[in-house]
């Protein structure tokens, strides 16, 4: 194995029960290392669901394999009851809330706090019980982790705040609407940044309430910047379809499924993608100016990875619609969501673990795709034996 200079970062992003595409990705570069490796990622930053694999890395940062491990337990075993109440008492209580909430507050009584589509308490529980984050301070303590960063969305400020825990002497930033703020990672930061809006309940934090990361996250890599990466790999849920391929014709009016699933899209991958674009035209102007003056700038290089699906998830989706919970299908069928219009919706809410394994399976088979040059991204040598590539 070849010395790794460069602190390398990893940006796990959002998506709901998309995120389990990553955990096929992590599965592969684990089979990648040596075994008994400590996490090749010094920085990792986490949002929405995309966090609690981030977490859950970085509580395992001296053993990848053991964290990766644990994951594909998670997200192989995974049933929409683990995540939010499916059962009829609790698909019920919570509807009934809801829209005695709604009705209050037309007439001029405020009854929404904590109401949503749906109950995420479930999560709530399952975190506490499996999850032990003060493991976090102790792997940067002993410098198995350099920082961890989880991203969530203030509903009082506007701004995307990204909480961070890391080795001394990292500083707090603020840009435009966006801002880093020290903090001892828990499962309140992890609930409010994967607390997707109208469906699962705002989360409180020091003085406001927070939702999904991904709102308003303008600048998903920066976070990684900012705590000292000097490349990045970024693992998205998104199929990265041509222009003409979207641009369906469409004579019917939009079902609620597919305004929802419209509306989730814009959270999960809009801010992504344009900072992408923003940080290649970066990369190119900094290509431009001579090695001589690129120390009096505060523009540097940055080399990143993007991994993501090489089909689109909503269509493995449409093929286990039938998985969600009847009470659940009941709830949302008014919605349009149990046609085919309706999938890209329901591939944020799936968590089930038929189609987080064939999520998984995809997100491996395009990592092994991909080997040589993950490999070589990471700093080994592809076709060193020291790289322990199991048989």
């Amino acid at each position: 194995m070849s010395q790794i200079p460069q602190k390398i970062g990893l940006i796990l992003t959002g998506g709901g029960a998309r995120a389990a595409y990553q955990v096929g990705v992590l599965k592969a570069i684990a089979e990648f290392l040596p075994r008994r490796s400590r996490s090749p990622f010094q920085v990792i930053c986490g949002t929405s669901a995309g966090a609690l694999n981030a977490v859950t890395l970085a509580v395992n940062a001296q053993h990848f394999r053991t964290g990766v491990k644990y994951l594909l337990g998670i997200w192989t075993n995974s049933h929409v009851s683990d995540i939010y109440r499916s059962d009829v008492l609790g698909v019920l209580v919570n509807t009934a809330r809801w829209l005695s909430g709604l009705l209050l507050s037309v007439i001029g009584i405020n009854r929404m706090n904590r109401i949503s589509l749906l109950d995420n308490a479930p999560l709530a529980s399952f975190l506490e019980q499996t999850l032990p984050c003060e493991k976090i301070q102790e792997n940067i303590d002993a410098g198995m982790l350099h920082a961890l960063s989880i991203t969530a969305s203030g509903y009082g400020s506007g701004h995307s705040v990204t909480f961070y825990q890391g080795v001394t002497g990292l500083k707090p930033w603020k840009r435009a609407r966006r801002l880093g703020m020290e903090a001892k990672i828990g499962i309140e930061h992890l609930m409010a940044s994967s607390a997707i809006p109208f469906l699962f309940p705002a989360v409180h934090i020091h003085r406001e309430y927070f939702g999904d990361g991904s709102m308003r996250q303008i600048a998903p890599i920066s976070s990684a910047l900012h705590l000292g990466a000097d490349r990045v790999l970024l693992m998205g849920a998104w199929h990265a379809e041509d222009e003409e391929g979207r641009r369906n014709r469409m004579d019917t009016y939009p079902t609620l499924a597919q305004i929802a699933g419209h509306a989730l899209d814009s959270i999960f991958l809009d801010g992504l993608e344009v900072d992408l674009e923003r940080l290649e035209r970066i990369n190119k102007t900094v290509s431009l100016i001579p090695e001589s003056l690129r120390a009096s700038t505060d523009m540097r290089h940055i080399d990143i990875l993007v991994i993501t699906p090489s089909q689109p998830l909503e269509k493995i989706a449409e093929r286990h619609i039938e998985r969600l919970p009847w009470t659940i299908r009941l709830l949302l069928r008014a919605a349009g969501v149990m046609r085919s219009s309706g999938a890209n919706l329901v591939s944020y809410l799936l968590f089930d673990k038929h189609y987080s394994r064939a999520l998984i399976d995809l997100g491996y088979q395009d990592a092994m795709k991909r080997r040589d040059e993950i490999m070589a991204f990471l700093g080994y040598d592809p076709v060193s034996p020291e790289s322990d590539m199991p048989q």
